[in-house]
């Protein structure tokens, strides 16, 4: 089939050169325009336009997917299908009519669990065990179209937001390849999603990320792994904002008031409502990560600091 690929992070890089690498002929790739990137606010293209590049293929970066201009290319290209991994903005009707078999999305969840931009995220924020990849039929709704395929994935104890996007991106890849092909075969029928499970997954903010010292240890653990690497986790330290990697759980330790530091010779001890936490990596304003004991051996930490 001729195919017209909407996506624009890293995750959707492996699912695209899956795509380059099979019997299908990607004509095009629609992707978000050039963002500002860096301490010098460069415009940079996104993972997906360069690989694109690359490949010699027709890059379309259009403002908004109703722009005039891109409907008509995307009907001159006239594509059999678009697949889309986290292409980053909703499409309007006149766009999901051009192409003979529609938009079909990989997402990043097992629908019609976690609906929405922060699939991932939300899974391991709620402590969820399985999670999985789905293709479905995009229609106007958010993520409620007919489902092609599925995959499942556990997710691990240990797992971050990025290291289950990874795998869920690499397997999901031969996936969309698989479902493509069924289209193309015409033997994959998409089936509705139940109406029952139901959940939403917005999108994080950086406010989001907050860590609340007053909560349980395990739903401090769960938000710092759930937004590493992005927007990335936070508390402050003497009025400043202090950057946080995955944090380790230490309920063999005597509690410590919320927030209450206390530093060891190879580790850092935070409080929670539960048992204290060790943390990890640590990033003060303007300075790169370090482990957590090295950050605590450069302060001269009084009695009774805290994390807020």
């Amino acid at each position: 089939m001729r195919l017209v690929f909407a996506g624009t992070p890293e995750a959707a890089v492996p699912p695209l050169r899956a795509l380059l690498a099979s019997s299908h002929e990607v004509v095009a790739v629609v992707t978000r325009p050039d963002a500002p990137a860096g301490r010098g606010r460069r415009l940079v293209a996104s993972p997906v336009a360069e690989i694109a590049a690359e490949a010699g293929i027709e890059v379309l970066k259009p403002a908004k997917a109703r722009d005039p201009e891109f409907l008509e290319r995307l009907a001159e290209i006239a594509p059999d299908c678009c697949p889309v991994v986290a292409y980053g903005a909703l499409l309007p009707r006149a766009a999901l009519d051009v192409p003979a078999h529609g938009w079909v999305n990989l997402h990043f969840s097992l629908l019609p669990a976690w609906r929405g931009a922060a699939p991932v995220q939300h899974a391991v924020l709620h402590g969820d065990d399985m999670t999985g990849a789905a293709t479905f039929q995009i229609e106007e709704g958010l993520d409620t179209g007919p489902v092609y395929g599925v995959l499942t994935e556990p997710i691990l104890p240990s797992d971050t937001s990025g290291d289950l996007l990874e795998r869920l991106s690499v397997a999901g890849a031969r996936l969309l390849v698989d479902t493509m092909d069924g289209i193309e075969a015409g033997v994959l029928e998409a089936r509705p999603q139940p109406a029952e499970g139901v959940s939403l997954a917005p999108k994080i903010s950086v406010e989001d990320a907050r860590v609340d010292w007053t909560a349980p240890a395990q739903r401090v653990d769960r938000l710092v792994r759930a937004c590493t690497p992005a927007p990335g986790a936070w508390t402050t330290f003497r009025d400043a904002r202090l950057k946080l990697g995955p944090v380790r759980p230490a309920p063999e330790e005597p509690r410590l008031a919320p927030g209450e530091l206390r530093p060891e010779r190879r580790r850092v001890l935070v409080g929670t409502a539960s048992a204290p936490v060790a943390l990890g990596d640590v990033q003060p304003q303007g300075k790169k990560p370090m482990a957590a004991a090295d950050w605590a051996r450069g302060l001269d930490l009084g009695a009774g600091e805290v994390l807020a």
